[in-house]
């Protein structure tokens, strides 16, 4: 009876028939992604993003350099500059590369003015590396997702 059976395939044959006895319609869920966007937890840290005061428009970074310091990547490069007039610090230059960043979150918490934050944004995929490295404009606006239409 043992060539039979495996001649037969009788143990294929016994898997598929409980795999399609146990599949109900009803209870498959699939998301539709592009268009539909999936819920994420509230502890989820994506994509960065430097905040701006909302009201004059300015970056809230002090360029204090603590981001790139608590960094274990170091993968954060802040320039700043003292200004003349006001005697204080400004950043002039932030990079962030997002090729090495592995979202631990230590920047965010290091950081003194709450200027940097990790979003809840997920879709940070691109063509090249060059897209991931981020400058201070692209944190500033924050990431573009692309929209998808039928």
């Amino acid at each position: 009876m043992g060539f039979l059976d495996t001649f037969l395939l009788k143990d294929l044959i016994t898997g598929l028939l409980t795999t399609f006895r146990q599949q109900d319609p009803k209870e498959i869920v699939t998301e539709q992604y592009p268009t539909v966007k999936p819920k994420v937890s509230e502890r989820y840290r994506g994509a960065p993003r430097l905040n701006v005061d909302p009201e004059t428009g300015e970056s809230m970074c002090i360029g204090c350099n603590l981001c790139a310091l608590a960094c274990p990547e170091d993968l954060i490069k802040v320039g700043a500059e003292r200004n003349p007039e006001t005697k204080k610090k400004e950043m002039t230059s932030f990079t962030y590369d997002a090729t090495r960043c592995m979202f631990c979150g230590l920047c965010s918490e290091a950081c003194a003015s709450g200027a940097l934050e990790l979003s809840q944004d997920f879709e940070m995929a691109g063509y090249t590396r060059e897209e991931a490295m981020l400058d201070r404009e692209k944190l500033e606006q924050g990431p573009r997702p692309t929209s998808y239409e039928h």
